[in-house]
């Protein structure tokens, strides 16, 4: 924490989003930072829906005993009109040795207290969920870097690929990676840290299914009814692979950045598409999305046996790429 000084610590921090790890990240920084200038600091944590005014009043008024403070509030978003209204008032002329962290999870609830504290000039840390795809191999990315290692795009895909897409598990896994390692971190050195702990998804059967590798699908698909996963978002992902596919291949050449706005769709999803799609025939298509939807039928219809019907769409689907080879 070298170079902290109590003149670059913001009076009033507002952390807006609803990632837990990356809330519970920021209040941890802005304590660390805090006591880095006055180890003595006293750090006190509320809930802002359950508080009352004249209590956090008296934590925000000038110490009769002096020394730094922390006031975090959890769940601004639930903070009533009179706390709101104080903590507004407040933050016109905050005092300089306290120092006010706020939670809020950034949704239309509460807005108007999140907007004035930003107006007020609060320093605003986001911690809003990922989105999408990129962004979780850039956090992957920037967990490496903080921890002093460095990580490709592809060791990232495959960490993902390992471990899932929660956060807290991908930070867990990078910090692991870079204490067992000399910190440069690829495809392979994720491979060797975790073959066979690859997240079995029905994105994991619908991909090698639309390849045209059977033998890989229907072990990915016994392996993930196996660990319980359930056979209805394995029959959807079946389903969208295909619709996927199909909507990709009828819109033509193009690059997956030049398709991405007209199909709504993102690059990344549309470029694993166009490489799925090779082989692929209009009519087969067609039959592969007659066989997706019969099973979609069979496994949301309660069909006696749903691990056989999956198991009979994969090798529809096969067949029907088959069928259509060019």
């Amino acid at each position: 924490m070298g170079g902290v000084t109590p003149a670059s610590l913001p009076p009033i921090l507002l952390v807006l989003g609803d990632e837990e790890l990356l809330a519970t990240r920021a209040v941890s920084e802005a304590v660390a930072r805090a006591r880095a200038v006055d180890p003595g600091v006293d750090v006190r944590e509320y809930q802002a829906g359950a508080v009352a005014v004249g209590e956090i009043a008296e934590m925000l008024s000038p110490s009769l005993f002096g020394g730094r403070r922390v006031l975090v509030l959890h769940a601004g978003q639930d903070a009533r009109k009179d706390l709101v209204a104080a903590l507004l008032a407040y933050a016109k002329n905050p005092d300089p040795e306290v120092q006010l962290v706020v939670l809020h999870l950034g949704g239309a609830k509460g807005k108007a207290f999140a907007d004035g504290l930003r107006a007020a000039g609060a320093t605003v840390v986001p911690a809003a969920k990922l989105k999408g795809h990129r962004d979780r191999v850039a956090f992957v990315r920037d967990e490496i870097r903080r921890g002093g290692g460095r990580c490709t795009d592809d060791a990232a895909e495959a960490l993902i690929a390992a471990v899932g897409t929660d956060l807290r598990e991908l930070a867990a896994a990078c910090s692991q990676l870079i204490a067992d390692t000399d910190g440069r971190i690829g495809a392979d050195t994720v491979a060797r840290y975790y073959r066979g702990r690859v997240e079995v998804t029905g994105f994991t059967v619908a991909d090698a299914t639309m390849v045209g590798d059977v033998p890989a699908a229907l072990e990915a698909l016994r392996w993930a009814l196996h660990v319980g996963v359930d056979p209805v978002p394995i029959a959807d992902a079946l389903a969208d692979g295909v619709r996927t596919v199909a909507r990709v291949a009828s819109a033509g050449r193009g690059s997956p950045y030049q398709l991405a706005s007209s199909l709504g769709m993102p690059a990344w999803k549309i470029e694993r598409a166009q490489r799925q799609g090779r082989g692929w025939t209009p009519e087969g298509l067609v039959q592969a999305m007659r066989a997706a939807a019969e099973c979609n039928a069979a496994v949301k219809g309660g069909a006696d046996d749903r691990a056989y019907a999956l198991e009979r769409a994969v090798f529809s689907v096969a067949a029907a790429r088959q069928g259509g080879a060019r």
